[in-house]
């Protein structure tokens, strides 16, 4: 598939996607928006992929914000579709994605950008990241996720604070808050998110999808993600990755996961 965007390549069960728009600090557009999905569609339905790493092209950006040229005359029915569609064809999409989801934050990661970045699974950054939610000073709220990701990563007090100042915080009080989970220099960010990725693709595909599944069910509204825990855990029993697996730990040797 042809991006104009974005840039795709699969390699040893990493897909990284890498948001191409180096002159607009990788803003996020709805072309974008829709090739982002397009291409974790792609990869999340490839037998190739086991993780997918998203990334932005250059150095001074992840994604810088959305394309505020784009919507700056919509009106309020507008603005609700575009959130509303948003949400749905990216953001929620990433969150709930079988495919673990890293993100690999280089440089600026701003409104739209830190909400792509917290729909992921988890994000490491490169030591010159600069984190934010400024839509206040547009005279606009987050519409892509970011009243309820930031809180559920950082805690209300410090979300309300990053959302009402419109401030930005750097890599190591983004560690500290804990909406990364690892830092380190700006040449190696690609490469630690490679070793986590490595990490993962040692262990069992279906168990990692259901545990991506009773996660996330914490955060539903009208959903027990305690019952839905057990019924992941009862679903693996069934599988050919949990004979593997107990058979290997029986057998002292590694496990060979078929990923069924």
């Amino acid at each position: 598939m042809t991006y104009q965007n974005i840039l795709s390549q699969t390699s040893n069960g990493i897909t990284q996607i890498t948001i191409n728009r180096p002159s607009k600090l990788n803003a996020l557009n709805r072309d974008t928006i829709q090739e982002l999905h397009d291409a974790l569609e792609v990869a999340n339905e490839s037998k190739d992929t086991k993780v997918i790493i998203i990334t932005g092209s250059g150095e001074k950006a992840f994604v810088a914000g959305a394309d505020i040229s784009e919507f700056a005359d919509f009106d309020v029915k507008k603005g609700g579709k575009l959130a509303a569609k948003g949400q749905e064809l990216l953001f929620d999409y990433i969150e709930n994605l079988s495919t673990p989801v890293i993100a690999a934050v280089n440089g600026f990661a701003l409104g739209g950008g830190l909400e792509l970045a917290m729909a992921c699974h988890f994000r490491v950054a490169s030591i010159n990241a600069k984190m934010g939610l400024p839509e206040v000073s547009l005279g606009v709220i987050p519409g892509y996720g970011g009243t309820q990701r930031l809180p559920q990563l950082v805690g209300k007090g410090r979300a309300m604070e990053m959302i009402m100042t419109a401030g930005m915080i750097d890599a190591n009080k983004a560690l500290e808050y804990g909406l990364v989970n690892h830092v380190t220099g700006e040449g190696e960010l690609i490469a630690l998110a490679e070793k986590i990725a490595g990490k993962i693709m040692r262990n069992s595909s279906v168990a990692i999808k259901g545990a991506i599944k009773s996660i996330n069910a914490n955060y539903k509204d009208g959903v027990d993600g305690f019952k839905t825990e057990i019924k992941q855990f009862g679903k693996c029993f069934g599988t050919e990755d949990f004979k593997e697996g107990t058979s290997a730990f029986l057998e002292k040797r590694k496990a060979d996961f078929p990923g069924q």
